[in-house]
């Protein structure tokens, strides 16, 4: 029971890091219709600018620097960048991004090396927040779980209960109308991205420091990011908490699994046809694990296109 327990804890917060990253990609493509395959890569500068001012300003406000750092960097990205391809389609946004990720990994490795850095957990939260069946649960997996829930309240509470995000949203649907009334349209986009890639450098400056930094953060997440979003709903911020939370659980239950389809397939009498059939009947749920985000987003796309809580069109 208790091995089930730290499995659904894991799972909740790896699920939760999964929106922390999302939450920006989802807010951006909500906004501005833009699927940026560099998302992943602001995670990754997060966690590196956090390492770099930690010396000098302490890791609480390294993390809170590092956000805003490559929320300026967003900014810059979207208007002398992205400005200039938006209005050729997706394809070209999609492969200036993808060639921006490149960029950025390579320029980390030319700086850092291509190796992990020494970005650690501080002092003052290096302990267990309890004690289960021997086993201690770090308090800083609490601490990432609650940075990720305060970010989804924030985001809420912005878009549904203030005039700004009246603004933002009005924008998405009616960018004629909300010009007319005076609002400089392509500077909410601007913003938009901005925040969208400082959501994101804030998940790799908190996450960094639990998770290793290394220049491979980026490609290791920046799929699962994709899946996230694509199961939520595109646009959808209440589809990506849930489908984070979906993935992230159902990921770490099966990597602490033996079951077996032929397990299952016993209880109803069919255990001997499954243990002769072989193949995918008779592995693990555990070796199985890196591919069941995909099984989701597959079932989900079959079942819903539209996402978990995407609109119809």
């Amino acid at each position: 029971m208790d091995q089930i327990l730290f499995a659904l804890l894991n799972g909740t917060i790896y699920g939760l890091l999964l929106f922390m990253v999302s939450a920006g990609l989802t807010l951006i493509f909500g906004m501005m219709g833009v699927l940026n395959f560099a998302h992943a890569s602001f995670y990754m500068l997060g966690a590196y600018f956090a390492y770099t001012l930690e010396p000098f300003v302490g890791f609480w406000f390294a993390i809170l620097l590092s956000p805003i750092v490559v929320m300026g960097l967003g900014v810059c990205v979207e208007r002398f960048i992205l400005r200039r391809v938006h209005a050729f389609g997706h394809a070209h946004e999609l492969l200036v991004t993808f060639g921006l990720a490149v960029v950025i990994a390579e320029l980390v490795k030319m700086v850092y090396g291509n190796f992990a850095v020494d970005y650690r957990v501080p002092a003052e939260l290096s302990f267990a927040a309890f004690t289960l069946s021997g086993l201690d649960y770090p308090i800083y997996r609490l601490f990432m779980g609650g940075v990720a829930v305060t970010m989804f309240i924030t985001i809420y509470l912005l878009l549904t209960r203030t005039r700004v995000g009246i603004v933002v949203r009005s924008a998405i649907y009616r960018p004629q109308t909300v010009e007319a009334l005076g609002h400089n349209v392509p500077l909410v986009f601007m913003g938009v991205f901005g925040i969208g890639a400082g959501l994101a450098g804030l998940a790799g400056a908190v996450a960094g420091a639990f998770y290793t930094t290394n220049p491979n953060m980026a490609l290791e997440l920046g799929v699962m990011v994709f899946v996230v979003v694509v199961v939520g709903g595109l646009g959808s911020m209440g589809g990506a908490m849930a489908a984070s939370l979906l993935i992230g659980i159902t990921n770490s239950l099966a990597v602490g699994s033996d079951l077996r389809a032929v397990d299952v397939l016993s209880i109803v009498g069919l255990g001997d046809w499954a243990e002769k059939s072989g193949g995918l009947l008779t592995i693990s749920m555990s070796s199985l694990a890196a591919t069941l985000p995909f099984f989701i987003m597959l079932l989900v796309l079959m079942l819903r296109p539209s996402g978990l809580m995407g609109e119809k069109e």
